[in-house]
């Protein structure tokens, strides 16, 4: 396991003090209004501008665009820059962000402050950006992740935390190395009903515990698309990064992705990662020692898809707890623990138990409290102006991502496998550990 140190202190960091000394030395440096228009007395309701932290964010796809409209909604956040293969998205983006700020009290006209970047190694370079928010699909979570980390970044990114098993140990040396404030897109963590679904799990409300079930939408099928010119507006390069290069078609570059096993191990992972993580919160044995995986899987059997369409998973932890992982075809989507004393299932639609009292449990003050976030980006705000823990930090995103990768794998080869956490690989199997990783085409590299 990787070695984690403190980020409750900052670290003496060049970029952050430069930064720093930008914003003081703004007003009177620049002859136009950009980043310090009226609003940098911080009249009104505004807050002034060595009080906000200063955002860039990269991927602006679905979910990049609500981070985006999202964090417009804080007062003391200002985003200076997004970052998008597809100038489109970009120009849109930076559209809504400059008629938002223009709009807001006391910035007397119009405002033009955010810069636009297909190449977000330009936009990371930058000192006067203290975090990213990165929406990226996830063959590039890993390096924008790690880049970010090594540039002095705070870091809130899109789950699953990294396409490959060893991406993610090489992520978490850069986060701890470099003292980041790191949180992943696992918002159910910062939702009430799945942290008391977990207590009730780890204070014994349940019982003697023997199984758990999580069950998430399943994948899909593709059709072929044919090798198309690369249209204009998009850096086609930028976009495959990594990836091993494969000619532009119509299908692939937007929310297909997903179902391409060059660019994502499937929903096996990408939504399986957030029940999953549940189930580990829940159980942190899952995610400890040595664990048993084995399932079955359909693929797709044409087209451009090449991840699974349904799974059934078993898991068993060193309790002989069995943890079962399936699309959601025959149960109900979320997570469900199992006790001989009662059962509880958490989604994003509610909670229920059997008994029904024990919904009304008081979780007493000697027992485990888990983290308590209400909102998943105010949690991550916070945390980087104190440099505390999140709710959602990087180690906890590996753990999650791991197990989902490991029960594709287990898919793949068909067999039980044996997963020892201590050394992060599978027993007296090379052929399955030669899947934890995948080569990254040049330049890139972690």
């Amino acid at each position: 396991m990787v070695k984690t140190e403190s980020t409750e202190v900052r670290p003496s960091d060049s970029k952050m003090v430069s930064r720093r000394e930008f914003l003081a030395g703004a007003a009177a440096a620049m002859a136009v209004p950009y980043v310090v228009p009226n609003t940098a007395l911080g009249k009104g309701d505004i807050v002034a501008p060595s009080e906000r932290i200063t955002i860039g964010s990269i991927g602006i796809g679905s979910q990049g665009t609500r981070h985006v409209h999202t964090l417009l909604s804080y007062s003391n956040v200002q985003l200076l820059a997004v970052c998008d293969p597809y100038q489109s998205k970009c120009e849109k983006a930076k559209k809504a962000i400059e008629d938002r700020y223009s709009k807001r009290k006391g910035t007397g006209g119009t405002y033009k402050g955010c810069d636009t970047y297909s190449d977000f190694r330009k936009m990371i370079a930058r000192r006067d950006i203290d975090a990213v928010f990165i929406a990226s699909p996830e063959y590039w979570h890993g390096l924008h992740g790690s880049m970010s980390a090594e540039a002095g970044k705070d870091i809130y990114a899109e789950k699953a935390l990294t396409l490959t098993q060893a991406e993610g140990q090489a992520l978490i040396k850069k986060v701890r190395r470099y003292g980041r404030v790191f949180q992943v897109g696992l918002q159910q963590r910062s939702s009430r009903n799945f942290r008391f679904a977990c207590e009730l799990v780890r204070n014994g409300y349940l019982g003697k515990l023997h199984t758990v079930k999580v069950s998430v939408p399943g994948g899909r099928s593709l059709p072929n698309a044919p090798a198309k010119p690369v249209p204009p507006g998009l850096d086609y390069e930028m976009w495959l990064g990594p990836s091993p290069f494969t000619p532009y078609n119509d299908l692939k570059c937007s929310y297909n992705w997903y179902f391409i096993y060059d660019y994502c191990v499937g929903w096996i992972q990408s939504w399986g990662v957030h029940h999953i993580d549940i189930a580990q919160w829940g159980v942190p044995s899952f995610a400890a020692g040595q664990i048993e995986v084995e399932g079955t899987a359909t693929f797709p059997t044409e087209g451009l898809a090449d991840t699974s369409i349904t799974w059934d998973v078993n898991i068993y932890n060193k309790d002989g707890v069995l943890l079962n992982f399936q699309d959601n075809k025959k149960n109900e989507q979320g997570c469900r623990f199992e006790g001989d004393k009662g059962w509880v299932h958490v989604n994003r639609k509610g909670i229920k138990a059997e008994p029904v009292s024990l919904l009304k449990t008081n979780i007493k003050p000697d027992e485990i409290h888990l983290y308590e976030s209400g909102n998943h980006h105010d949690n991550f705000l916070e945390c980087v102006r104190t440099r505390q823990e999140t709710a959602a930090p990087v180690e906890a995103g590996h753990k999650a991502t791991a197990i989902t990768i490991i029960s594709d794998i287990a898919t793949r080869l068909k067999r039980r496998l044996t997963w020892d956490w201590k050394t992060e690989s599978f027993l007296n199997d090379a052929e399955a550990n030669n899947m934890l990783s995948r080569p990254m085409r040049s330049p890139w590299h972690m």
